[in-house]
């Protein structure tokens, strides 16, 4: 399952079981001579390979630990397997993962803890940073899947759901502005499986039309929102991915600002009090926020006193899966939990407001969180001795 091509078009990623009760690999197979290696051999399930620049891949792989509880996280390593990297700490799964051609990971992400939450499509850099919410069907939370980018800078994928339907239908979004640009692009039937460009304005879809007994590839017409000709069919496998053999673009090879002789990272919030987009439009009032407190996966880290402009700045300890939430002066809460976080070793982030639009440009001001020193995260730590980083 779950095949990638490489961008010279010559190799192929794939996940598979050498027997059934055995736990799912990563291999690589060179489509000409269709020979194939492992790349990756453990004990644990590991699935939905993607080539990254810098001959390097990415894959989700089952993670057991105190942190993570159980959850599928992303890892990234070398193509013969080595220097092997966990890019995601929280208790989250992820899956069908791509790389867009900015060189960002693109996603499917799933909260498992505290509770079952919807599934997003989440965009990271390659090394974990910058992790952050890159569209959501809050109508009816139905689940993204198989996401892939077009050359005319839209991102297509199924969308399905129990309670969604337009389950398996096939859905595109605008990169540009992904939260505000959905267009459902078929009309029923068929159900779909997956979607994948092969041009500007041609697309190949896996599903199955009513009365067929196989999943078979079609054609896909945007246009007039249906499946067009059969392609290929076989009377006795399903065919759920397909993805065309040739060179692609590459994607950029991005930078890593992460440093792992740092222990912490940087976040800063510049008003917990600017909530979402609609109450900056309407101006409707809200309740203020005076504190945060900073939640674990099964403890508290902690409870911060906001600045008078509503801005914090935490030093939390890398890798450490957190949510916050604000109070009122009541003690009542105002927001929260947020979606789950976490800090690459030196990462620096930064957010507008609470559960605000991520779309939304912040104003030009300094907080001032920046003027005194971050609390440092777990509040129970008083000091973090680590490497200096000199920004220059």
């Amino acid at each position: 399952c779950w095949p990638d091509i490489s961008y010279n078009g010559k190799f192929m990623l794939f996940a598979a079981q050498e027997q059934k009760d055995q736990p799912w690999q990563i291999y690589e197979m060179n489509l000409k001579s269709h020979k194939y290696r492992k790349v990756i051999s453990v004990n644990d399930n590991c699935t939905d390979p993607a080539y990254l620049p810098g001959d390097r891949l990415v894959f989700s792989k089952l993670t057991l630990n105190d942190t993570v509880k159980s959850a599928h996280c992303l890892y990234t390593c070398n193509l013969d397997g080595s220097g092997l990297r966990q890019i995601t700490f929280s208790p989250c799964d992820n899956y069908a993962t791509t790389v867009l051609k900015d060189g960002r990971i693109l996603t499917v992400n799933t909260q498992l803890l505290p509770d079952h939450g919807n599934s997003i499509l989440m965009t990271m850099r390659p090394d974990g940073t910058k992790a952050d919410m890159f569209y959501m069907n809050k109508e009816n939370g139905s689940v993204p899947n198989n996401p892939r980018e077009t050359d005319d800078g839209r991102i297509i994928f199924i969308e399905y759901g129990e309670a969604d339907p337009h389950a398996g239908q096939v859905v595109s979004i605008s990169y540009n502005q992904p939260l505000h640009s959905r267009i459902e692009l078929t009309q029923g039937t068929p159900v779909c499986y997956s979607v994948t460009p092969v041009g500007s304005d041609k697309y190949l879809a896996t599903g199955y039309k009513p009365g067929e007994e196989r999943v078979s590839l079609y054609e896909f017409d945007p246009a007039n929102k249906t499946a067009g000709k059969l392609v290929f069919t076989d009377p006795e496998y399903d065919i759920y991915e397909a993805v065309p053999a040739m060179p692609i673009e590459r994607p950029k090879n991005l930078p890593s600002e992460v440093d792992l002789l740092v222990k912490s990272g940087l976040i800063l919030c510049q008003d917990v009090n600017l909530a979402d987009i609609e109450t900056v439009k309407n101006n409707n009032p809200i309740v203020k926020a005076t504190m945060i407190e900073v939640l674990g996966v099964d403890s508290t880290y902690g409870v911060v006193p906001l600045e008078a402009d509503g801005s914090f700045q935490l030093k939390v300890l890398a890798d450490l899966p957190f949510r916050i939430r604000s109070f009122d002066e009541n003690g009542r809460v105002v927001n929260g939990p947020s979606a789950w976080l976490w800090l690459r070793p030196n990462e620096r982030r930064g957010c507008v407001g609470c559960h605000e639009d991520p779309e939304l440009v912040p104003f030009n001001r300094i907080p001032l969180a920046v003027k005194i020193p971050p609390v440092i995260i777990p509040v129970s730590v008083t000091e973090i001795k680590e490497k200096i980083v000199e920004l220059e």
